[in-house]
């Protein structure tokens, strides 16, 4: 099991960058890169236990959210958000600033 975690952690090293930034697109003049928010995890467990076969498992998954891209053009370098996944990561806390804002207000006018 321990050859195997350690393979799995060699290789996610490997591909942290990669899936974090896409390949380079050429678009007429510009050049475009895509980022990426990449999180992953794995695990794995092993028993051992008397009177029983051993056994083991493992799984892992992962997600990317694109952030945006940087965009090369006659206008130089910038980065351009992808407004669609900002919205949404905003919807939490908006949503909790709206919960705790009267609660707040309410505990100072004590």
């Amino acid at each position: 099991m321990t050859n195997l975690t350690q393979n799995l952690t060699d290789s996610v090293k490997k591909l942290g960058v990669t899936l974090a930034y896409g390949e380079k697109v050429e678009l007429g003049k510009a050049t475009i890169l895509p980022v990426a928010l990449v999180s992953y995890g794995y695990g794995g467990g092993e028993s051992n236990e008397e009177g029983q076969e051993n056994s083991s498992g493992g799984g892992g998954g992962g997600m990317a959210v694109p952030v945006g891209a940087y965009v090369d053009d006659e206008f130089g370098t910038s980065f351009r958000p992808n407004i669609i996944t900002l919205l949404v990561v905003s919807i939490p806390l908006v949503w909790t600033v709206g919960h705790a804002l009267p609660r707040l207000i309410k505990a100072l006018k004590k």
